[in-house]
């Protein structure tokens, strides 16, 4: 048995050696990094827990609890209620369930209508998927010169269009996928509660970023809050297994309080508790503890100090593009840059014949580096280097 353990695992270890690697850099387009050191001793400990099955895993319970308060400390919110789950698309999945469920609640018996959705043009693709799996309508604002959506345009929409049609939800983006850029949720805010219109903000990756982001790197005249401060923000999406460097999966979804658990229950008498509301039934408290410890591993100084590294790396990426001639689309927001190019698909194909691994926007012919943890400056001017030899080519 001890022979054939061994062939396996080094059958294994082949495969495994295929498999790109964070720490050497080339991974350029990744919101995921190398999580931290502590989080392997963390998985063999919570191997076997199921938080599917909580009543069977009640310490690991226990530590969900204490993760959403943890993080809800982070966005202003004293009583959230959540779950740590699979990632960003089954947070923001959960979420569109929510305000499907309202809209119901509203809409009387006619389950037929759609609910309607404002979504910005800069969403995450969650949202597609969650569109085929619940019929959802959406209507999508065009972007201002900012890259986010424009506030005028929603609120004359809204007004012009709500009676005829009714809008059930705006999704903002707090660190949106390609740019890294953040609606105005402070705006939404208003229009939102002017008009009884539920906001589900998707932080997916700046909910680690935002609040530890310091003075020095915040853009003038730019509007970073996003978090339940804001009124009619009921519930948001936050990844630990981004920015805050949890292993995958660790993905997190918050509610404002626990009066919205109802509208994700559903009834399974043959568990430990009879009710389960996330949309994976069996998964895995490894996410939970990892989390748990790294935040009171790091705390709010050490997040400080892992987005200061990260800022710096990416403004120092646009100084060495500057000085090989390339153009930013916009100044970073978030450890986010991109990069203007004609031809994006071309390039990051020649690139990746180089080993290098970026990938595109949507909304505006660019490249689009994510500079993670695991990104140096000595990376930084290699990539540099080969894009340049691209050019050259």
């Amino acid at each position: 048995m001890e022979i054939k353990e061994k062939e396996i695992l080094r059958e294994l270890k082949k495969y495994r050696e295929r498999d790109l690697k964070y720490e050497d850099g080339k991974i350029l387009g990744s919101m995921c990094s190398k999580p931290h050191p502590i989080s392997k001793k963390i998985v063999e400990m919570f191997l076997e827990s199921n938080l599917g099955d909580p009543g069977l895993f009640p310490g690991t319970k226990e530590l969900e609890g204490e993760v959403i308060k943890s993080i809800g400390n982070i966005l202003n919110n004293k009583n959230p209620f959540g779950y740590i789950i699979s990632g960003g698309t089954e947070a923001n999945i959960t979420a569109m369930r929510v305000i499907k469920k309202i809209s119901r609640g509203k809409k009387g018996k006619d389950k037929d209508k759609k609910a309607n959705i404002i979504l910005p043009e800069t969403a995450h693709f969650s949202f597609e998927k969650a569109k085929d799996m619940m019929d959802l309508n959406y209507i999508s604002p065009p972007l201002d010169k900012n890259y986010i959506m424009d506030v005028k345009y929603l609120k004359d929409y809204i007004e012009d269009k709500r009676e005829k049609h009714g809008i059930d939800g705006i999704v903002a983006i707090a660190g949106c996928t390609e740019l890294g850029t953040i609606d105005n949720v402070l705006e939404l805010s208003k229009i939102a509660k002017e008009h009884n219109i539920y906001i589900h903000v998707d932080a997916a990756f700046g909910g680690f970023v935002i609040p530890f982001l310091e003075e020095r790197y915040r853009l003038e005249n730019y509007n970073y809050e996003f978090d339940f401060s804001l009124e009619n923000v009921f519930s948001i999406t936050i990844d630990p297994h981004k920015m805050g460097l949890a292993p995958i999966p660790a993905g997190g979804i918050v509610f404002k309080d626990y009066s919205f658990k109802k509208y994700l229950d559903v009834e399974a008498p043959y568990l430990t508790d009879t009710y389960q509301a996330t949309l994976i039934g069996t998964r895995t408290g490894i996410g939970v503890a990892t989390t748990w410890a790294l935040m009171k591993l790091l705390g709010s100084e050490g997040y400080r100090e892992i987005v200061s590294k990260c800022m710096d790396n990416s403004y120092y990426l646009i100084k060495k593009m500057k000085e090989y001639g390339f153009e930013k689309v916009i100044t970073p927001v978030l450890n986010i840059v991109t990069i203007k190019d004609e031809d994006p698909l071309r390039t990051s194909l020649m690139l990746r014949d180089m080993g290098w691994y970026v990938s595109m926007c949507r909304c505006v012919d660019a490249l689009r580096i994510i500079v993670m943890p695991h990104i140096n400056k000595e990376h930084i001017d290699n990539f540099i280097e080969a894009l340049s030899q691209c050019k050259r080519d």
